[in-house]
């Protein structure tokens, strides 16, 4: 049952650099509702998407953000924007009763104007753990009703982690060097340190990751060239293979130089994987990077049963 409540509330008018003025609010509260209520759901964040599909919760998506590419059919929503930089009004006009965000979703204020509006908002971890995303689609699944679709996504996720891990203890020789390179051909590229899903996916790959500061980080070229990476990832939507290289190298030209350049030693992948925490796609994409960091390594090894 909704209740008005009728509320005095000080409106700052900070952002738009004029004084605080008082003004008459009304907020709405809303009784807490059941999985059988939930039939208008908004997803800001790629790998939640992908989450929310794999659990079955797809039937009940309204609208999703520009991070969420996957399944292609997705993009066939309504968008609410970047994560980051939601409008309120954007987002109320699909009349969502649920928004399932990264803590990387926002802005703060916008946030608040929705739960004002009786919109509940839902943030997940994007931690790059496995405990982060087991506990956030365990929270989606409770939360609609699908605790054993939830049950069986993950099962297939740490399924196919494990045996990424297995492929890797047949492995040998000594772990490549490697840098993942972000926003590749816009100034100086991006590298991803630690306490990143880059980082994650290289680790998990059976890399080392030569980028050691925190986060995301822009490197000069001769920096990149100073660390000498044997492999290069580029986190590129638009380019694939030998384009992705082309855009790099015209972008950075002392990269050439590189044992990565050198041998060809460079991949790109879809940058949707490294926002939102870690998604079902992941497995598939560590598959990949090991292939690259271990040529010798035969692929099929860790599916035989």
């Amino acid at each position: 049952m909704i209740k008005q409540i009728k509320v005095m509330s000080v409106v700052l008018g900070l952002l738009c650099g004029s004084t605080a003025v008082f003004a008459q609010a009304t907020t709405t509260v809303h009784a807490p509702q059941t999985a059988a209520d939930i039939q208008r759901v908004i997803s800001a964040g790629g790998s939640i998407s992908e989450w929310l599909v794999a659990i079955g919760g797809e039937n009940k998506l309204v609208g999703v953000d520009t991070t969420s590419l996957h399944p292609a059919r997705l993009q066939a929503l309504p968008s609410v924007g970047y994560q980051r930089q939601l409008a309120a009004e954007g987002v109320l006009t699909l009349h969502p009763q649920i928004i399932f965000g990264s803590t990387e979703m926002g802005p703060p204020p916008v946030l608040e104007q929705l739960r004002s509006a009786g919109v509940q908002i839902e943030t997940l971890s994007v931690d790059a753990n496995l405990d982060a995303v087991s506990e956030s689609v365990r929270r989606m699944g409770h939360i609609l009703s699908r605790t054993e679709q939830a049950e069986a996504a993950l099962t297939q996720f740490q399924n196919a982690m494990a045996q990424r891990q297995q492929q890797l203890k047949t492995a040998q020789g000594v772990q490549p060097r490697v840098v993942l390179i972000f926003s590749a051909g816009q100034g100086n590229p991006l590298t991803a340190g630690t306490n990143t899903v880059g980082d994650w996916l290289i680790k998990q790959a059976g890399g080392h990751n030569l980028a050691a500061h925190e986060g995301f980080k822009a490197l000069s070229s001769e920096s990149m060239l100073a660390l000498n990476p044997q492999v290069i990832i580029v986190a590129d939507r638009h380019n694939q293979g030998l384009e992705a290289l082309a855009t790099m190298l015209s972008n950075a030209p002392a990269l050439q130089h590189t044992e990565a350049v050198k041998h060809k030693r460079v991949i790109a992948i879809d940058p949707t994987l490294l926002v939102g925490g870690l998604g079902p796609r992941i497995p598939e994409q560590v598959e990949q990077l090991i292939s690259l960091f271990y040529p010798a390594l035969p692929m099929q090894a860790a599916r035989k049963d």
